[in-house]
């Protein structure tokens, strides 16, 4: 997770009574719209992202979809302010995030990334409580509400037995989960997901995106599994070579002749027997029907190794 971490205010958060009893995840209050408008990205004199344009309405999952390479990350680092954009703007609630200190921008901002380092060991209690900083003036130690609040947020995500152990020592699984407990402790308007589901099992796979949608802030996320955006996005965009070429709700966008020509595959439509929501099954295109890829260079979506990652 980045230096943007999450977000505080004065209208403060609630806790939500899951339906097992407990009190889950902080719920804001108010959660804010996110509006990327004509935004474009270039590294070492290559242009990533061409102009791209998408809206998420307070509360609502969207997701980013496409090919290894398509620009997903790279668009998602100028959002949660990694990269500025070459033209065009981020804005939250009307607020354009590259005008905001950095300070304004993590009290309303979290950001959950696709790898993480760490050079010393916290524990996991005090890797989650960093989520806090935000809220807390200066370095000051964290209150009793923010301890409740990292316990809280560990137990939802099924970590609460790894309080005291070393971050280091932590399986991939495990590391993801407890840096996604960060990100609840945050309270963000906004939560930035890249391939949030890596490393985990098909179990924390549905779970960790069950609670990004009940913790209530605004969530745009890059996913690789066609299935998890159909089942947890309200709207998809679509991107190739750097640019949006489909958009809508999963039903109009997950389409088999989209599919095709963007990933490469064939892909088979049918509906889960109980909740009706679309699922998809893949195979092989022929060599012959493959489309042709697009002449980009772009690695935006590797792991922040150089500057074009």
């Amino acid at each position: 997770m980045t230096g943007v971490d999450g977000a505080t205010g004065a209208d403060g958060a609630t806790g939500v009574t899951d339906a097992t009893g407990g009190t889950g995840a902080a719920r804001l209050t108010r959660a804010q719209d996110l509006g990327v408008d004509a935004v474009s990205v270039e590294l070492a004199g290559t242009r990533l992202v061409h102009e791209v344009s998408l809206a998420a309405a307070a509360g609502q999952v969207v997701g980013l979809i496409g090919p290894n390479g398509s620009g997903k990350s790279t668009l998602l680092r100028c959002v949660y302010r990694v990269l500025r954009p070459a033209g065009g703007a981020v804005r939250l609630d009307g607020d354009d995030l590259h005008a905001l200190t950095a300070r304004e921008t993590a009290r309303r901002v979290a950001a959950l990334t696709q790898e993480h380092s760490a050079e010393f060991d916290f524990t996991v209690a005090e890797v989650v409580a960093m989520g806090r900083l935000p809220h807390r003036r200066g370095l000051g130690a964290p209150t009793e509400g923010d301890r409740e609040r990292c316990a809280e947020a560990l137990r939802r995500v099924r970590a609460g037995h790894l309080a005291e152990r070393g971050f280091l020592s932590l399986s991939g699984g495990e590391k993801q989960r407890v840096l996604f407990a960060r990100a609840l402790v945050q309270e963000p308007r906004l939560l930035v997901l890249d391939e949030p589901t890596n490393h985990l099992d098909i179990a924390h796979q549905l779970e960790l995106l069950a609670l990004a949608r009940e913790a209530g802030p605004t969530v745009l996320t890059a996913l690789h599994d066609l299935n998890l955006a159909a089942r947890h996005c309200d709207l998809l965009y679509v991107l190739r070579a750097g640019r949006i070429v489909a958009a809508g709700p999963p039903g109009e966008v997950l389409r088999p002749a989209l599919l095709a020509e963007v990933f490469g595959v064939r892909a088979t439509p049918v509906r889960h027997p109980e909740t009706g929501t679309l699922q998809l099954l893949f195979d092989r295109l022929p060599h012959a029907e493959r489309p042709a890829r697009p002449d980009r260079s772009d690695r935006s979506d590797r792991p922040d190794r150089s500057p074009d990652a």
